[in-house]
């Protein structure tokens, strides 16, 4: 009985992880959050609330530069084969959408940045707006129809890149 209920629960968690795997979501920033001004206090190890001037700065430290439609930065380690595989997978992307900016961070190097921006696992891919703000977040690797979708809608607020 006990084994066919950490068994169930297993595989549950097992079909939830692959369900999450990368998988794009939604930021605060995405869905239209207002920031309290009282956020911008905020520490470097406390994760920066979505829109908060903190984590533009963060951003662009990291080589983020506003005005790109489109800026995919990926945090990756060193020994890690799904980070290689999304690099090659942003760098396509790069090549086939104009407007379209990659930056790989090695989170090692970048420990500030990681808890500042909560970054749990590698490869995370964050897509940053052309304000600056982190639009949408996936851990894991994504597929390749999926980031297409995460970048398509600010690409087409951006009459300048058809």
């Amino acid at each position: 009985m006990v084994a066919a209920v950490v068994l169930a629960a297993a595989t549950a968690f097992g079909l939830f992880w692959r369900g999450r795997e990368g998988r794009f979501r939604p930021t605060a920033a995405a869905k239209g959050a207002t920031v309290p001004a009282s956020s911008t206090d905020a520490t470097p190890t406390a994760p920066v609330p979505a829109g908060d001037g903190a984590e533009v700065e963060v951003l662009t430290g990291l080589g983020v530069q506003p005005g790109t439609p489109a800026t995919l930065v990926q945090f990756s380690s060193a020994f890690c084969a799904p980070c290689r595989a999304t690099r090659r997978l942003c760098d396509e992307l790069t090549g086939l959408l104009d407007g379209v900016r990659h930056i790989e961070v090695d989170a090692e190097s970048h420990l500030d940045a990681v808890r500042a921006l909560d970054i749990m696992r590698t490869p995370t891919l964050l897509v940053v707006d052309r304000d600056g703000r982190i639009v949408q977040r996936a851990s894991g690797l994504p597929t390749k129809p999926h980031l297409i979708a995460a970048v398509a809608p600010l690409l087409d607020a951006d009459p300048a890149v058809r």
